[in-house]
């Protein structure tokens, strides 16, 4: 991925929807190389992670990751997720980013050269064509090489550059001799399914749902 050293960019990533591609190709993301990455090509204005939490658990597995974030130079937005009963009677748990990653990024749409779009969602082709044509360049990383492939075809014809995430694993996988161990409980497997498809150098906590 070629950037301008003046090149002005914002770095969009959908956590749950990531995780689910890096866990397709088996590897898991180095949040800390990924952010690094960035800041060596251009200027980066802004890295926002979005998720929905579960508030009425204890313990969330995911708090570890996203309190680091947070001290670390990424911009975390999340919100509870829904609860509700579909037409079968089974309980399900809804929690759709979605609008919050649409918003801050016709916000910030005027003060940038490029985004990035961590996602193969393909609800989020319309918000790639409305930054387009206020002339961002916009960048979607997900995958091809999944079966079946994580991103929406839609989305990767809309985007100016598709890179593979396969193509960035050898600067933004995690080294495997640095996961957590015990692997804390799943809590976002549900949320994916419905959408379809202390600070400084210490290590990056991962994103653990099983």
């Amino acid at each position: 991925m070629t950037v301008s050293s003046a090149t002005r960019t914002a770095l969009f990533i959908d956590g749950a929807n990531l995780y689910a591609t890096a866990k397709a190709l088996g590897f898991d993301i180095d949040y800390k190389r990924l952010l690094k990455e960035f800041q060596c090509h251009g200027t980066l204005v802004r890295a926002f992670y979005y998720t929905a939490v579960i508030e009425d658990q204890e313990f969330s597995s995911v708090r570890p990751l996203l309190d680091w974030l947070d001290y670390n130079g990424f911009t975390v937005v999340t919100k509870p997720t829904k609860e509700f009963i579909d037409a079968n009677g089974h309980r399900k748990v809804k929690g759709n980013m979605d609008i919050e990653l649409t918003v801050n990024a016709m916000e910030l749409a005027d003060h940038v050269d490029q985004i990035v779009l961590f996602s193969g969602d393909g609800d989020f082709r319309s918000l790639v064509e409305a930054v387009q044509r206020r002339g961002v360049r916009v960048t979607v990383v997900s995958t091809i090489s999944s079966q079946p492939p994580m991103i929406a075809d839609e989305l990767r014809r809309q985007a100016d550059v598709f890179t593979d995430l396969t193509e960035l694993q050898p600067k933004l996988g995690r080294d495997p001799s640095q996961r957590s161990a015990p692997r804390e409980a799943n809590q976002h497997t549900t949320h994916y399914v419905q959408r379809r498809t202390s600070s400084g150098g210490g290590n990056v906590p991962a994103e653990t749902r099983s």
